[in-house]
């Protein structure tokens, strides 16, 4: 238990798993006080005993639903947007719904978030936003993300935007792009592959291959980035896009 976010209140979206997940126990351990939140009201029960305070079930693609969740929860120090999708394909894999689709969740997620509770930020003049991008689509592609990197570029420009907005008023806004991360997500996206190519093994070897590090990242070296952009270490970082990502865009 540390206390480099002792007297804090964060709120973490896709907290069920992967990066959502790893941030909230990351927080709660650094002495914040921690609600999380999630479609997928089952995996975020468990959290509970890492230490976070409160769990509920939100759908981040309903504008109600977010308005209503920052108004029952109040005040925030630390914002921390993960929830996201990654679709898989090329420009001629994806149909209009499929493009409509990862823009709302990917990033107009995080614009009703943001726009849900930075004013209570504003009003304690002070916060610490956290979205999560990718190193994918930002300064590097990878093949057949054509939408997803389409929308993680548009989370660092979004990013940038809050930042500059609000750079005077307390309020910081930064992103982590990561690399491959072994997440839930990850696995289902191998299991998906190896039907293609032979077999998960396979598969796996394949995303461990383009890390130049020779291995999968973890959600929990994603929280400590986290940790430190929700921090007071990190007062005088703002706008910017930390790339945690095995030496993918080098």
């Amino acid at each position: 238990m540390g206390d480099r976010l002792k007297g804090k209140r964060a709120f973490v979206t896709a907290g069920a798993a992967g990066i959502g997940r790893a941030c909230a126990a990351a927080f709660a351990r650094e002495g914040a006080s921690v609600f999380t939140t999630d479609i997928d009201e089952k995996g975020l029960a468990p959290l509970k005993n890492d230490g976070v305070s409160e769990v509920a079930r939100l759908d981040v693609r309903d504008s109600a639903a977010v308005a209503a969740m920052a108004k029952r929860v109040g005040k925030v120090d630390i914002l921390l947007n993960a929830a996201g999708f990654v679709h898989h394909g090329t420009v001629l894999d994806c149909s209009d719904e499929d493009w409509d689709f990862s823009f709302d969740l990917n990033v107009k997620s995080m614009h009703r978030m943001i726009r849900a509770f930075l004013p209570g930020m504003l009003e304690s003049g002070q916060g610490s936003i956290v979205n999560i991008s990718s190193a994918a689509g930002v300064f590097k592609a990878a093949p057949n993300r054509y939408v997803y990197g389409a929308t993680k570029a548009a989370v660092v420009g979004m990013t940038k935007s809050v930042a500059m907005d609000f750079i005077g008023k307390g309020i910081r806004c930064n992103c982590i792009c990561p690399g491959t991360i072994q997440t839930p997500s990850l696995d289902q996206r191998i299991k998906a592959l190896g039907a293609q190519v032979g077999g998960e093994a396979k598969a796996r070897e394949m995303f461990i291959a383009r890390q130049p590090m020779g291995r999968l990242g973890t959600a929990e070296e994603m929280a400590h980035v986290a940790v430190y952009l929700a921090s007071d270490e990190s007062l005088y970082t703002t706008g910017s896009a930390i790339f945690s990502d095995g030496g993918f865009t080098l």
